[in-house]
């Protein structure tokens, strides 16, 4: 069986490490972040992370249940940094959009994490305050709570997924990354019309649409539909499957 976490007010007992690092969740966390962003998920262990904090390996499960523990926690700490100085505006349809903005930011501006955590749920804090401002912007937007719930399935599935797609790419080694973003050029772009005419034709818009993330664009076709839909709300009884 795991063996339990260590309240918190006993961990701030502790003494500090040898190099008199004082240890806490959110260090750890931040020290496996940039683990990950230098190695990646393979060079993301308890004995190189307690190496890295200059701690027994040991002392890491006085904070986390395991390793797993700690995956949730580096999720959840990237939802923190997104949410991180937002407020609503009271323009749900705005505000929907920032929200979503904001956490494919963060997810892609740590690839290897977000490859790691992307299809996970934490249930701890950060999470639960993303979760809870989603669905009260939608709640108080005006929209049945069944379909609140249905569009917050379809946003929170879709950021995610992107976050994913896009962490994919950029998780890859350079040489990799830069050989997909050439084949847009070396190989779509001289594609004959005769035997190809529609990637003949969109060739030279694919080369440059295809290197960006499509998530934006998903997010506003998504939030359309959706504003669309709620002004219907009314006369149809609801917005549907």
């Amino acid at each position: 069986m795991p063996k339990p976490v260590v309240p918190e007010e006993k961990r701030r007992r502790r003494r500090p490490t040898k190099s008199g690092t004082v240890l806490s969740e959110e260090l750890i966390v931040e020290t496996a972040l940039r683990m990950l962003h230098e190695h990646g998920s393979a060079g993301l262990t308890a004995r190189r992370l307690g190496l890295a904090l200059d701690a027994d390996p040991s002392t890491l499960y006085r904070y986390f249940r395991g390793m797993d523990d700690l995956t949730l926690a580096i999720g959840d700490a990237l939802i923190g940094q997104a949410l991180g100085g937002w407020a609503p505006t009271g323009e749900w349809r705005a505000d929907l959009r920032a929200v979503g903005l904001r956490i494919h930011a963060a997810y892609v501006a740590h690839p290897q994490a977000a490859v790691l955590t992307a299809s996970r749920v934490s249930g701890r804090a950060h999470e639960l305050a993303a979760d809870e401002a989603v669905l009260d912007l939608l709640r108080t937007a005006g929209f049945p709570l069944p379909d609140a719930v249905r569009v917050y399935h379809a946003f929170v599935d879709t950021t995610l997924a992107f976050a994913a797609l896009d962490a994919a790419s950029l998780a890859l080694p350079r040489a990799s990354l830069h050989a997909d973003e050439e084949m847009w050029r070396s190989t779509y772009a001289r594609l004959p019309a005769t035997t190809h005419p529609r990637i003949a034709e969109a060739a030279p818009l694919l080369a440059t649409r295809m290197l960006t993330s499509a998530y934006p664009t998903a997010l506003d076709m998504l939030l359309h539909s959706v504003a669309a839909q709620l002004d219907g709300v009314g006369e149809q009884g609801g917005i549907g499957e």
